[in-house]
């Protein structure tokens, strides 16, 4: 099984990330997380991802994490039933993972199912079989495993996320770059989303 991967990141696509090891390219269809960090790294430069290998009738796939706690709600998501490699890496590419492990302790079906795909019957699944075992295993949370909060986002934050997200970036990006802009001093709309879009 292949779970790590480091070399040359030679292209960058919505579909997947291309990774030089050595002379062999890896495709890996990566996380939210996974991709920004990977979009960081100049073409040809080293960069480095976590991966889970999936053999099926299908074929071969690749799955890129930015560490190993993403990389094991994954698998946690991927046990749930109707729920494959790809939904799951839905998932964490709509939400932030603290997000996605918010949503299931709290029972939040509603935002679940603002993931492509996930319908409110899997998502309600997910609850049901995820809840007890995310709080016990700590995999997202802050200082002492606790999982936190997350704190409400502003007016103005969502209508610029959702801007973003409507000329085609995921929620993940989209909410990283308005608040990149934010902590640059940006803070009507119009402000976040042009520094926002410079930054991505």
């Amino acid at each position: 099984m292949i779970g790590y991967l480091r070399g040359a990141v030679r292209e960058l696509t919505p579909e997947y990330v291309l990774i030089d090891v050595n002379g062999v390219g890896y495709e890996v269809m990566c996380s939210g997380a996974a991709f920004s960090r990977l979009s960081g790294v100049k073409k040809g430069e080293v960069g480095e991802v976590y991966t889970y290998m999936q053999v099926s009738e299908q074929g071969v796939a690749l799955f890129g994490f930015a560490d190993l706690k993403e990389k094991a709600l994954f698998l946690r998501l991927t046990g749930v039933q109707g729920v494959g490699a790809k939904l799951a890496i839905a998932a964490l590419s709509t939400l932030r993972p603290e997000e996605l492990t918010q949503a299931i302790y709290s029972a939040d079906v509603k935002r679940l199912t603002a993931v492509k795909g996930l319908g409110k019957k899997t998502a309600e699944r997910i609850v049901l079989e995820l809840h007890g075992k995310i709080s016990a295993d700590e995999l997202i949370g802050g200082e002492g495993g606790e999982v936190r909060a997350a704190a409400p986002a502003s007016k103005v934050d969502e209508n610029a996320v959702s801007a973003l997200m409507s000329l085609g970036f995921t929620r993940q990006e989209s909410t990283r770059a308005v608040e990149r802009a934010q902590a640059a001093g940006a803070t009507e709309i119009e402000q976040i989303v042009s520094i926002a879009l410079r930054g991505m």
